[in-house]
């Protein structure tokens, strides 16, 4: 199939609660006609097991009708990161394309989306703990501008970046110099210069007074259908109410229900409230990001039919 020869990848981001999971799975039952189609999941919390309602998770349905890659396979307190999504999505992507197969990538986790289409630095070493400590006894010493200063001398690119003067990130890039004998941003560059993929990035655009029902009517479903339960077991399980999993929009009020802190009716109205933020700062993120988006509006026919077109321009159909 031609679309596999670039390795294109079909993109669908957009703000939580704006259709992106029904637009994908129609997308592709649409696509199937023309090549076959698998989806991505770009969702850090989707990955966790045990957590469907409080995700919004496709449906067992919806992934039997489509296979669905990222989700359920870590368990909430397994630690996970772009970088390894990265690593992991971009060897399931390559695999799917060989088999001649477009990864759907789909999620509003916009740094797992940014890390496999564009790529992004990670540093394998882990032991910096003796020039760390120098380091902070420096800092303690001298203050953030003498690190600075070293910092512009070595590495004037991420001393300019970091113009305001940080500690952790100023350390940081002196950490990498000082270890690997190279400017933290050189090895940024190279890293994040190899594009992998030929990504299609497409993103919903929905009117913010129709969004925020949306949420508000989600985040009462979630609650009134078992929210509070599934958190419940989730501590039954085991799993400390500090995990990182479970200190989000949805779990994290439920948890303070739980404790007695705050009604059901709040609860829900706390939910909604932190979704709509959540929303508002994934489309800022969105639009500023200085990606050629196809914004996708009206019924999901209507947005379905854009994306068609879409490949049509591209010679892909």
């Amino acid at each position: 199939m031609a679309i596999t020869a670039r390795k294109y990848i079909i993109v669908i981001q957009g703000p939580t609660a704006s259709g992106k999971t029904s637009l994908s799975i129609s997308l592709a039952e649409k696509l199937d006609t023309y090549f076959p189609t698998e989806i991505l999941s770009a969702d850090s919390r989707q990955l966790y097991k045990f957590m469907d309602i409080g995700t919004a998770k496709p449906t067992i349905a919806e992934r039997g009708a489509i296979p669905h890659h990222f989700i359920d396979m870590l368990t909430p307190d397994e630690p996970y990161s772009a970088g390894k999504f990265k690593r992991d999505a971009t060897d399931v992507a390559n695999k799917l394309l060989e088999r001649n197969i477009t990864p759907l990538v789909v999620g509003g986790t916009g740094l797992y989306v940014s890390a496999l289409c564009e790529g992004m630095f990670e540093d394998e070493t882990t032991d910096y703990t003796e020039i760390r400590s120098q380091l902070q006894n420096q800092l303690e010493a001298n203050g953030i501008e003498s690190l600075y200063r070293e910092l512009q001398r070595v590495d004037k690119t991420s001393a300019d970046v970091y113009a305001d003067k940080n500690p952790r990130r100023v350390l940081r890039a002196l950490e990498y110099y000082l270890t690997h004998g190279e400017a933290l941003s050189v090895a940024h560059k190279r890293e994040t210069s190899a594009q992998e993929f030929t990504p299609l990035y497409f993103a919903i655009d929905i009117e913010r007074d129709v969004l925020y029902k949306r949420i508000n009517k989600r985040s009462e479903n979630m609650w009134k259908n078992g929210l509070v339960d599934e958190t419940q077991r989730l501590l039954e399980l085991g799993y400390s109410p500090e995990l990182n999993a479970l200190n989000t929009v949805g779990y994290k009020e439920a948890l303070q229900y739980i404790a007695g802190e705050i009604s059901f009716e709040r609860g829900i109205e706390l939910t909604a409230q932190n979704t709509r933020r959540y929303a508002k700062r994934q489309l800022t993120w969105l639009r500023n990001r200085g990606i050629n988006y196809i914004w996708l509006r009206g019924s999901q026919d209507e947005m379905q039919e854009q994306v068609m077109q879409s490949l049509r321009e591209h010679h892909l159909l």
